[in-house]
């Protein structure tokens, strides 16, 4: 697919340097440069910057948050690459506590409260990224990804899997290991297919309970140990459709940090039309023409509503109106 990692959080360019990893004394050398900076989290929420909260924000690592020791769930800053040839790191400091936190605002889905911190100027706070994943550029997309992903891994993997022990963080945030049996353990990612199923000019959209009123996207699920691809788009579709699949091809990637996903988008062709669905899997699906799905793009459907901005389900459908698929 040509434009396929125009996606949201798709690939910037980014120097990740992992040579670097591995290597104490170059890490120290990274984080004392002169140019070296940071990004910072608090519970997973990056810190952005401006009134349109559309930058993510970059600290020298000689500011006090950075070089005093943060209390969160890293004691040392993740090394994320280069930019531009300036070592960045992220860090994290979900131990601060901010005064009058609104803790209700923190469980929901598309969660509106930001946080300032008292020693950061005014138009920087931590914002949920679902939020603001559209207002950032490629680059500040993937590094709030990268960073959110990999830190929220450390605070669910602090202890060793195969002997209970807690672990130690080592090459610079990418590995754990045991200081008591010596095992490894690295970063998690789960791969999950997403899928345009199509039937001439329909295509295939369901709905979960607990979405909004006329929410649909694409039907998705995670990729099962020993299987391919392209069996786990088939079995999805068939466990919550009833809808058989012939041809399938994939189209585009994109890494998804809620928590920590790789969703896998593939194409495939619908062998019937009678949807069966599982309703412990779905609430609902149903065939949507090409002309509905694009009434629904322009917030004129009555009764439909894309799938919102920045996941790639909207990025394969808009690529499908378009005839950009290939």
């Amino acid at each position: 697919m040509k434009h396929a990692e125009t996606v949201t959080f798709g690939g910037s360019g980014l120097d990740r340097a992992a040579e670097l990893r591995m290597n104490p004394d170059a890490l120290r050398f990274a984080r004392s440069a002169s140019d070296a900076v940071s990004i910072l989290l608090w519970r997973g929420k990056p810190l952005v910057a401006g009134e349109g909260r559309d930058t993510l924000a970059r600290l020298p690592m000689s500011h006090p948050l950075i070089a005093d020791g943060p209390e969160g769930n890293t004691k040392d800053p993740v090394f994320l690459g280069r930019e531009d040839g300036a070592p960045c790191f992220a860090t994290d400091i979900s131990g601060w506590q901010p005064v009058d936190l609104d803790t209700a605002a923190l469980g929901q889905f598309l969660d509106p409260s930001e946080q300032h911190h008292p020693d950061l100027p005014e138009d920087h706070v931590f914002a949920e990224l679902r939020r603001l994943m559209t207002r950032l550029n490629s680059r500040d997309a993937e590094l709030a990804a990268t960073a959110k992903a990999i830190i929220g891994w450390h605070r669910t993997h602090k202890f060793c899997a195969q002997c209970g022990v807690q672990s130690d963080m080592v090459q610079a945030g990418w590995q754990r290991t045991c200081p008591a049996c010596g095992a490894h353990h690295f970063p998690r990612t789960d791969p999950v297919v997403i899928m345009l199923i199509t039937h001439g000019p329909n295509v295939l959209m369901g709905r979960s309970p607990g979405w909004p009123p006329g929410m649909y996207s694409l039907l998705a699920g995670f990729v099962e140990p020993g299987e391919t691809l392209e069996a786990a788009v088939r079995r999805e579709v068939w466990e919550e459709a009833g809808i058989s699949v012939g041809d399938v091809s994939y189209l585009a990637s994109q890494p998804w940090p809620f928590p920590a996903s790789l969703m896998i988008g593939c194409a495939g062709e619908a062998l019937n039309t009678d949807i069966n669905i599982d309703p412990n899997e779905i609430e609902e699906a149903r065939w949507i023409s090409r002309n509905e799905m694009m009434r629904a793009f322009a917030g004129e459907h009555p009764e439909i509503k894309p799938a919102r901005k920045g996941a790639i389900a909207h990025f394969l459908l808009h690529n499908w109106l378009a005839d950009t698929l290939d």
